[in-house]
């Protein structure tokens, strides 16, 4: 069993209710590296509609639990469902639902910017047609459509975040998985990231998962689960974990159940 402290609002109790599946949801889920354990029996949920903030340090096992997710890595132990959709049985399913943003740069510096989505609406199976208007209309959101026929190589980094998050929502999933999407940029740039992101939660309904080990991007209102050498210490509501910490703030929640230094985090 894991030893996380899971706190928030009741589950479901009325039977004639419909089930509503997180949008995101591991159950006892290891992962190893030869012997070094990166991930032990990691149990989490991410609420549809909601912005849920996996806070770790670096080196707690986020990009692995993403890894897993995105199905860059096989589930070994436990199992992870989208949406209800397990991915080990259903992947094609689960990741059609699933919008990723790696930490790593992902787009070919080397063709233009909307030549980038186009062939990213192409592995969905999107035609062209469609396609381009999707792209064009997801370059004028990110206030980037002057830029569609430039190289990628010539955007600055907060410019390739955004066409990263654009390409991710082409094909209009409803959660949207993002691996330390503000790490490197400035603060105008993250800034920027960060408000776009909540408004397509706000907006469009879109539920996220924000890793992240900068806890000025967790907001009181959010959901938050927190990640330490491999293993959920706690998760639920903002308020909810700071409480239970004996905490004033998340930041003091953080360093009272890590014991991580406060210059480790920003």
């Amino acid at each position: 069993m894991s030893t996380g402290i899971v706190v928030g609002p009741a589950e479901q109790t009325d039977a004639a209710a419909p089930a509503v599946p997180p949008a995101i949801d591991i159950r006892g889920v290891s992962h190893a590296y030869g012997p070094r354990k990166a991930l032990q029996d990691v149990s989490l949920t991410v609420a549809q509609s909601r912005f849920t903030a996996l806070l770790g340090l670096n080196g707690a096992g986020k990009t692995t639990l993403f890894s897993l997710i995105t199905r860059l890595y096989d589930t070994r132990e436990g199992t992870i469902e989208v949406l209800g959709h397990p991915i080990a049985r259903e992947p094609g399913e689960a990741l059609r639902l699933l919008g990723v943003v790696f930490q790593a740069r992902t787009l070919d510096l080397d063709i233009s910017v909307m030549d980038n989505l186009l062939y990213h609406a192409a592995l969905h199976g999107i035609g062209r047609r469609e396609a381009r208007q999707r792209a064009t209309a997801a370059l004028q959101e990110i206030e980037l459509a002057d830029r569609a026929r430039d190289q990628v190589r010539k955007l600055s980094g907060g410019q390739m975040r955004r066409v990263e998050i654009a390409r991710a929502l082409l094909h209009r999933p409803r959660v949207l998985v993002l691996d330390e999407p503000t790490v490197g940029l400035d603060v105008a740039s993250k800034s920027t990231i960060v408000r776009h992101v909540r408004g397509l939660v706000r907006e469009r309904g879109v539920a996220v998962f924000w890793a992240t080990h900068l806890l000025d991007e967790v907001t009181p209102q959010d959901a938050v689960v927190v990640l330490h050498r491999g293993r959920v210490l706690a998760s639920g509501e903002v308020a909810d974990v700071v409480a239970l910490a004996g905490a004033s703030d998340m930041r003091s929640a953080f360093i009272a159940m890590t014991g991580g230094a406060p210059g480790e985090l920003q």
